[in-house]
């Protein structure tokens, strides 16, 4: 007998963290963007700040928008921000009431700070056992406690910078800060598979992450040539240490990105170059011979690519199902995303509903569609009344 036919799905669902209390005593970047995704899921987040100066990224700029720091509001937008002063009685004893309500609670203290604060994991979950607990540190809690983490300098350190840059050039930092960003991702896993956990058990988690960890837990095939075959890898600029062609390639006009992960993209690549021959040539007719005679390839390749513009050869690779596209500034890559009907950008609001400015959505898209949120990052302090109020009152 048929099924019976699936109902259309609703235009809207409940954002899967609706009812979750998050404690959010971090800042900079890794653990405000952490809460941040939990509050685009529909977690409440109350951000604890600094009285007079709040968060340090609210000072790093320019560039500034008409509300504030760019770089402060990347990462706290969905949050209220609630001034407390952690060196006074009074707020510390607030502070202590806002932890033992909430579910999770997010620190990046120096390891020991919360303990010697009263907000120590210990402590807050012997009165709120349910508390998931999520610390963020540079290197851990143990050797590396000491260490203040910065991701340019774990990027030094864990060994990002050293296969970043050309070959016989200065090593660089990735473009952004990346470890703090994966090191953000990771937290939020574990926070929500904690959650998850929770569910069963009845009882919380301590979550510690750093940033080291997430750094060489991301360097994948990297570490990997290291620990599995000896090999440690070294700077290649933007080629590929195991695959050809998988890099940058000079056209007319300038570059082009091309990533053939297979044989037959090879193929079907030299062919739109006029150059078929090339996939027949034992030198380069497989991934394996291109990686060993890519010194021989990669000139014919380009002497090809130089008879049109880059844009001319990404659309005729884009049509042969080759991997290609034109190294985009940031404002085009967006343009392209939006093109695509990814809809990447949101408009944020104000608490009195007025569009204050434009942000990247939280890059997950559900079906049924999760009802948006869309609250521009918090002014300093700009919900500690009723916060306060609310903490003063009964639990």
């Amino acid at each position: 007998m048929p099924s019976q036919p699936t109902p259309p799905p609703s235009s809207s669902a409940q954002r899967p963290l609706e009812g979750v209390l998050v404690a959010d005593f971090s800042r900079v970047l890794a653990g405000p963007l952490a809460t941040m995704t939990l509050a685009d899921l529909g977690a409440r987040v109350v951000k604890v700040e600094r009285p007079g100066s709040g968060d340090d990224t609210r000072a790093w700029g320019p560039p500034f928008s008409p509300t504030g720091a760019t770089y402060f509001e990347s990462v706290n937008r969905n949050k209220e921000s609630v001034c407390l002063d952690l060196a006074d009685p009074q707020d510390r004893a607030l502070a202590r009431e806002l932890a033992l309500r909430a579910d999770v609670l997010v620190e990046n203290f120096k390891p020991g700070g919360m303990d010697k604060l009263g907000l120590g994991y210990a402590d807050l979950a012997s009165r709120n056992p349910g508390l998931v607990y999520a610390s963020i540190s540079g290197f851990g809690s143990a050797g590396g406690a000491e260490l203040p983490g910065y991701d340019f300098i774990v990027q030094a350190l864990g060994g990002l910078m050293s296969i970043t840059g050309e070959t016989d050039g200065s090593p660089y930092k990735a473009g952004v800060a990346l470890v703090d960003v994966l090191t953000a991702k990771d937290a939020t896993i574990g926070i929500l598979a904690a959650l998850n956990a929770r569910q069963a058990t009845g009882r919380g988690s301590r979550i510690e992450v750093n940033l080291l960890s997430s750094l060489q837990g991301a360097l994948a095939n990297q570490a990997q040539a290291y620990l599995g075959a000896g090999k440690v890898p070294g700077r290649m600029g933007n080629e590929h240490p195991s695959i050809v062609p998988y890099q940058l390639l000079g056209c007319a006009d300038g570059p082009l990105a091309v990533a053939c992960g297979n044989d037959g993209q090879f193929a079907r690549f030299v062919d739109v170059l006029g150059a078929p021959e090339l996939a027949a040539d034992e030198r380069f007719a497989t991934n394996s011979a291109r990686v060993r005679n890519r010194g021989e390839l990669i000139p014919l390749l380009e002497r090809a690519l130089a008879g049109a513009p880059a844009r001319i050869w990404q659309d005729k690779l884009a049509g042969a199902g080759v991997p290609a596209g034109q190294v985009a500034g940031i404002d085009e890559g967006l343009d392209y995303a939006d093109a695509l009907g990814l809809d990447p950008v949101i408009e944020v609001q104000d608490a009195s509903g007025r569009t204050v400015g434009k942000q990247v959505r939280h890059p997950i898209t559900w079906t049924p569609r999760l009802a948006a949120r869309t609250q521009a990052p918090p002014a300093l302090g700009e919900h500690t009344g009723p916060v306060l109020d609310w903490l003063r009152g009964p639990a």
